[in-house]
């Protein structure tokens, strides 16, 4: 198939490669809905904030500082409630949970958005690499703990990547997770999008027998500043970044899609790529990988409480 063919082709569920947020919600009404996105501030991030509230929802919009999480609110048609919620920071993660609680907020919809990309030299966050405690165990703690907010029939939405699949051997390296034994940028991110899949895989499983749905996404290679720390992301762009590149509105359909479309009312533990269900690497449908990083995941975060 040509390439602007396969950009213009639409999957089973009428979306495709360049469907934008706003159209996979056209005729859609969210009013009553209160849905959490991280990393409202900027990206995929904001467009799918601003498409959320657009529809009628109240979006709950967090950033790593309140001042950034008001900024962008501020720039939003529609009802938002801004907070802080660092996700390299256990404390900063629990106290937008005892806001959101506090506020008396059940969410419909939680969408984990935030993320770093391919730190150029490892960072550690609690003695773990930056980019597995943000990305996963940020998230992770946030999602848990929010469970008692959770409507009857939340969905929960977590962001991964394609680069999932260049994830190492095994998917996760549970004995180097501080990255003593050697780390790569793009391995590291990677690894981190792998936990992602298999945390939204987990908690599908922990949600069997509710009407609640967990579900991983890739929202498409996105120009964002995500890739502010890629060298070659940013030449790739300069040189070919429409044909290349999703702009913020398609970027952000897939997720908006899966955390709000009728279709996909009991659809749960499924990986989706431009809005249309797809396959992962095959060892992330590993359920015995997914419960022991689910298990690692709670020792983290019950030793940082």
């Amino acid at each position: 198939m040509p390439l602007c063919q396969a950009f213009r082709s639409k999957g089973l569920s009428g979306f495709g490669y360049t469907s934008t947020a706003e159209e996979v919600t056209a005729g859609l009404s969210l009013a009553g809905k209160n849905i959490l996105v991280t990393g409202c501030n900027s990206g995929l991030g904001l467009e799918t904030m601003r498409v959320l509230a657009l529809r009628g929802a109240c979006v709950v919009g967090t950033a790593r500082t309140l001042e950034k999480a008001r900024a962008a609110c501020e720039t939003v048609a529609g009802l938002t409630v801004p907070l802080a919620c660092e996700l390299s920071d256990p404390t900063s993660v629990r106290a937008c949970v005892a806001s959101i609680v506090a506020k008396g907020i059940q969410l419909d919809a939680i969408i984990c958005n935030a993320g770093i990309m391919a730190l150029p030299k490892i960072e550690l966050a609690y003695g773990y690499e930056m980019q597995f405690f943000t990305n996963h165990i940020g998230h992770f703690i946030l999602v848990t703990e929010l469970l008692n907010q959770l409507t009857l029939t939340g969905r929960v939405v977590v962001v991964s990547s394609a680069a999932h699949t260049r994830a190492p051997k095994g998917g996760i390296e549970f004995d180097n997770l501080d990255g003593n034994k050697g780390y790569g940028p793009w391995r590291a991110y990677s690894q981190s999008k792998f936990a992602n899949i298999l945390f939204a895989k987990e908690l599908s499983r922990r949600f069997r027998g509710t009407q609640r749905t967990a579900n991983a996404v890739h929202p498409g290679v996105v120009a964002t500043n995500l890739a502010r720390y890629n060298r070659l992301g940013h030449l790739l762009y300069a040189a070919a970044g429409p044909l290349l590149f999703k702009n913020a509105h398609q970027g952000a359909a897939t997720q908006v899609y899966v955390a709000t479309s009728p279709a996909l009312a009991t659809v749960s533990g499924m990986y989706f790529s431009h809005s249309n269900r797809t396959a992962p690497r095959a060892d992330a449908e590993n359920p015995t990988i997914a419960k022991k990083l689910w298990e690692l995941s709670e020792k983290i975060a019950t030793r940082l409480h």
